[in-house]
């Protein structure tokens, strides 16, 4: 009888290889696509299809994509007036994104953070670093929010990727499910 690995967390090698370029992409994935766009570009990567999640606003008659989910490949994207506005990878299953040669998605959160706080120092430190509720750090430079995730007893990086317009009000420029509760 096999056993359900919940937990399993493939090693780098087993999962996508995709490059962040700050506030313009995450691999494939452009901000500013439309939900279709996106589909098309994680065509290639996935066979998997999104998933959309569609809100109303009173008094509209049409609904708008706020949501997608690829949850096999293990990517949410979030789309504000149907345009992808936040991307995040699930720390088990999910691509690895790098920047600058690191590695960002499911590694140990304190290693992580210790990098950007070694980054911020050739930077203008209260420029380049925030942090969110619970201690989560981001990179004011990069666009992206170290977000934790359980994996059985530990925490591991699930990073979340914003546009340069999300800096101005991060914790509320997605809707509240982006961010994790542990």
């Amino acid at each position: 009888m096999a056993m359900f690995t919940w937990w399993h967390v493939p090693a780098d090698d087993e999962r996508q290889q995709w490059t962040l370029d700050p506030f313009v992409s995450v691999g494939p994935l452009g901000f500013g696509m439309g939900p279709g766009e996106a589909s098309e570009a994680l065509s290639a990567v996935t066979g998997e299809a999104q998933r959309h999640r569609l809100r109303r606003r009173p008094n509209e008659a049409v609904a708008v994509v706020e949501e997608g989910e690829y949850r096999e490949f293990g990517l949410t994207l979030y789309y504000r007036e149907e345009r992808l506005a936040g991307v995040v990878v699930d720390a088990l299953r999910g691509p690895q994104v790098f920047v600058e040669g690191v590695a960002l998605v499911g590694r140990v959160p304190s290693v992580l953070e210790q990098w950007m706080l070694d980054r911020a120092e050739a930077r203008e430190p209260n420029a380049e670093l925030s942090y969110m509720d619970a201690g989560v750090p981001g990179s004011d430079s990069l666009g992206v929010v170290l977000d934790v995730q359980r994996a059985g007893d530990h925490l591991l990086t699930r990073p979340v990727f914003v546009p340069r317009e999300a800096l101005d009000d991060l914790s509320h420029f997605l809707p509240r499910e982006a961010w994790s509760r542990c």
